[in-house]
């Protein structure tokens, strides 16, 4: 397990602007300084003395400030679904941090992994912090990462990584909102650097999907970048079938939603502006679909991942989208 904790404390290649800065100064704890560097191992599979197929927890190893309580299966439809909430023991990210997951699901397989909160990254006077996450499917199996928003303070450097491998009869979900920072203390998009890189390949290693996303304070506000959002909603559906009648799901689910968001600021919301705009396409070679959404209040573009996911959902699954019972 040594290993183990070696390469988690490695984040391999960090962005120049990520890593940018004082690396050490008073009072900040080192890489590898007691819970610092978090790791979480989970596996997946069916449960062989089970008739109904239920996926079970079948490994599991973690170290602070990493953890996860026993599965629950709460999603109505899908009885026989897990649903995994990631904790931290610690009040958010800080500098220095090196967290690292990997989530298998094994052939036939279905698990959904969450977050208990929002992640909080804080401001970073010296280092920065990197989260890489590892999911491999087996074949068959059914995959969904639905992490709660990310909120990065002013001040704050952090590199995320996530890697998916899918074969082409599996199901793979992952959903990422990011916010502008502690918005109602005037803060937008006030982070020092942002780096978010997904990449989504077949075991063989042909490439899906490759997804960066970079801002600095320089850049954010830029039309191009964020324009006038306060968040950033991302939405990958690799699955087998048609992709165009998926994306035509998801595009259906989006428009619905948009449509909501402009109803709710026509009547009078807080924030007369709080509208969305969405964006659905396939992947490359036919492989699923994907959703990106921007918009003015974190809740209007959670509503419309979410949205989108239920709509995925029902058209791979036969089942919306759970309640996640964190209200």
């Amino acid at each position: 397990m040594s290993d183990r904790l070696t390469r988690a404390a490695d984040p391999g290649f960090v962005w120049p602007s990520v890593a940018a800065g004082p690396q050490t100064g008073p009072g900040a704890l080192p890489v590898g300084s007691p819970g610092k560097v978090g790791v979480l191992d989970l596996a997946f599979r069916l449960d062989g003395c089970d008739p109904a197929g239920r996926t079970v927890l079948a490994e599991r190893f973690q170290k602070s400030p990493l953890q996860v309580m026993r599965p629950l299966y709460i999603d109505p439809v899908l009885r026989q679904m897990p649903t995994v909430y990631v904790m931290s023991t610690g009040g958010g990210i800080v500098g220095g941090d090196r967290l690292d997951m990997d989530v298998r699901v094994a052939a036939g397989a279905h698990a959904l992994v969450t977050t208990q909160a929002a992640n909080r990254v804080h401001r970073m006077d010296v280092g920065y912090a990197t989260q890489n996450v590892s999911l491999t499917l087996g074949a068959g199996a059914v995959c969904e990462w639905l992490p709660d928003p990310l909120i990065p303070y002013g001040g704050s450097r952090f590199q995320q990584r996530l890697r998916a491998e899918v074969p082409d009869d599996a199901v793979f979900i992952a959903a990422d909102v990011l916010t502008a920072g502690r918005v109602a203390r005037g803060e937008s998009w006030d982070v020092n650097a942002y780096v978010s890189a997904v990449e989504i390949s077949r075991p063989d290693g042909t490439l899906l999907a490759v997804d960066t996303t970079h801002i600095t304070r320089a850049e954010a506000g830029h039309p191009l970048v964020t324009g006038d959002a306060d968040a950033i909603g991302t939405l990958f559906v690799v699955a087998p079938g048609p992709a165009d009648a998926l994306a035509a799901v998801m595009r259906a689910a989006a428009d619905a939603a948009a449509d909501a968001a402009a109803g709710a600021a026509a009547r009078g919301s807080d924030d007369p502006d709080a509208a969305v705009r969405c964006g659905v396409s396939t992947l490359p070679d036919g492989c699923g679909a994907w959703l990106r959404v921007l918009g003015r209040g974190q809740e209007n573009v959670e509503a419309a991942v979410r949205a989108v996911w239920s709509a995925a959902r029902v058209h791979l699954l036969g089942a919306p989208a759970p309640d996640l019972r964190k209200n």
